[in-house]
């Protein structure tokens, strides 16, 4: 039973982010602006405008164009939680594999699992978008490494497009990025 709870949940992720490309909401920006000053803490100021400026000095839109970005990725995530959290709602062998407890009591609060699903949508978004901001900063610092072995010219060639090979420095960080996990 646990294999097939994994197939509806899985198809569920699949299928539901295709139907979810709907509108960003003002809590995906706000979300999006939190991920972006976490970034942006841990890459260092430098480093963040070198992924997300596509001006030439990288300083005057990289933050917006980072919170762009990022309110995407919020949406995406909280429509991917709240389809896996729908899955496991109605999954009737959810409390053999939660310690017996009922999808109210493990994600809920007090003996009624007050808000579960919300509690569950955030926990699952929460981490997705976790996930993904220490896969950005990763791939940044990789970049950062491969730019100083290559040299400008080469890792502008590698990651560039286009006649000016503008913000090839960002390119690698998307790709890098987004890349499966080994």
């Amino acid at each position: 039973m646990k294999f097939k709870t994994l197939i509806v949940v899985a198809l569920a992720v699949l299928i539901v982010p295709a139907a979810g490309f709907g509108k960003v909401t003002g809590q995906d920006r706000e979300n999006g602006a939190r991920s972006c000053r976490d970034l942006r803490g841990s890459m260092g100021v430098d480093l963040f405008r070198a992924s997300y400026g596509t001006a030439a000095s990288h300083r005057m839109n990289a933050f917006g164009k980072c919170v762009s970005q990022w309110a995407r990725s919020e949406h995406q995530s909280r429509v991917s939680a709240q389809a896996a959290c729908s899955a496991e709602r109605s999954d009737v062998n959810f409390a053999a594999s939660h310690e017996g407890k009922t999808f109210a009591q493990f994600y809920g609060l007090g003996k009624k699992g007050a808000n579960a699903f919300g509690r569950c949508v955030s926990s699952k978004a929460n981490a997705s978008s976790q996930e993904n901001r220490e896969r950005t900063v990763n791939a940044a610092r990789s970049c950062k490494t491969e730019r100083g072995t290559l040299g400008q010219a080469a890792f502008r060639a590698k990651y560039g497009a286009g006649a000016r090979d503008r913000n090839a420095f960002g390119k690698c960080v998307s790709t890098l990025a987004k890349a499966p996990s080994a």
